[in-house]
């Protein structure tokens, strides 16, 4: 299980997405990338996050950057609900966990004296290199994707 950092080359995948079309890391090289991770679809949450990356979504695109959000909900869910929220991000399906691994955030988490493995909630901003450039971990929905449209830009102006 890694624990990628800022710094560290993003590890690249491909999965499916909610129309069970293969989508890679590598189809956005050359592009900024806001790569976020989360439990479950149409939990109260997961869906906030993934309706306020939409509201933000022409803003990310006009700098450049693409969102995507990785669960390891089935292609088939991510569709019913993206259809239902009118999302705008691109749903990849990571099943086998494998991807969920390699970026740390599949872990172990104890609910009600109980342990069980679950998303972290999580996001990266990845650089046009791919490069890993900016990290949040256990991230509290509010604020967070306004946080990271401030950091993207940031980085955007640092470069």
């Amino acid at each position: 299980m890694g624990q990628i950092a800022i710094g560290h080359q993003a590890i690249p995948f491909c999965l499916p997405d909610a129309d069970e079309k293969k989508v890679c890391l590598d189809d956005y090289s050359g592009r900024w990338i806001v790569l976020y991770f989360y439990p479950r679809d149409n939990t109260s949450g997961c869906t906030l996050e993934a309706i306020n990356f939409t509201k933000e979504i022409e803003k990310f695109r006009d700098l450049g950057t693409e969102v995507i959000g990785i669960s390891p909900d089935s292609p088939k869910s991510h569709c019913a609900f993206r259809d239902r929220h009118d999302l705008k991000v691109i749903l990849l399906s990571d099943l086998d966990y494998h991807v969920l691994e390699e970026y740390g955030v599949w872990i172990l988490k104890k609910m009600y004296g109980k342990e069980h493995y679950g998303v972290e909630r999580s996001t990266f901003i990845i650089n046009p290199q791919g490069t890993v450039a900016a990290v949040w971990r256990k991230v509290n929905v509010d604020g967070h994707i306004q946080e990271v449209m401030e950091t993207l830009k940031s980085l955007q102006q640092s470069m």
